[in-house]
């Protein structure tokens, strides 16, 4: 009985982050694992941006069709209120959330939580997106995943953006993006503008 008290005691979770370009198979990813928590009974809890209603408002949603029922949420504060209960938290499309994600992911993980994020670690222009770096740097666990790129059949990590739209959030699919390869974005870019 000491034992088990002083282990649940010294308990601590983890961050695990998965990050790739659009189509790259990250909310697939996030999915298998939440899955994998919930067959061990444990008590899951998974939000995503409010913003993002591409393919449902309550679930998260791959583009393969793979889903689960998800909480959206305004601001990553809520994650924090809603989440007491939770043994392993779930965040899709961390990407959009505001930068207190990285401290809300830091509490959870310091409360015995596991915490697992996906998102796209580049935004259009090829640069770092949102609170992903940071994620990125106190994550114990980082898989970067990759598509494949649409016009030569590489390994994708950009996500190429088709119209001449330049706000930094514009949330599509396959209408507006597209998966390339550092050779093909470089040149799509180049012919872009």
């Amino acid at each position: 009985m000491f034992l088990e008290s002083k282990k649940e005691k010294n308990k601590a979770g983890w961050i695990e982050v998965i990050v790739g370009s659009m189509f790259s198979g990250k909310t697939e990813e996030l999915i298998r694992r939440l899955r994998r928590a919930q067959i061990a009974n444990l008590k899951v809890e998974i939000y995503k941006p409010a913003i993002d209603k591409r393919y449902n408002e309550q679930q998260i949603v791959s583009h393969n069709s793979m889903s689960l029922l998800s909480t959206p949420v305004d601001n990553s504060q809520s994650i924090l209120l809603l989440s007491s209960e939770a043994e392993v938290v779930g965040i899709d499309e961390a990407q959009f959330f505001d930068d207190e994600l990285v401290d809300v992911c830091n509490i959870l993980a310091n409360k015995g939580i596991r915490v697992i994020v996906a998102g796209l670690d580049m935004n259009f222009k090829g640069s770092p997106f949102g609170p992903m770096p940071k994620l990125l740097a106190i994550a114990e666990y980082i898989t970067k995943v990759h598509a494949i790129c649409v016009r030569c059949g590489d390994i994708a990590q950009y996500s190429f953006r088709k119209n001449a739209n330049e706000n930094l959030v514009l949330i599509g699919e396959k209408d507006l993006y597209e998966p390339l390869c550092r050779a093909c974005y470089l040149k799509a870019i180049k012919n872009k503008y």
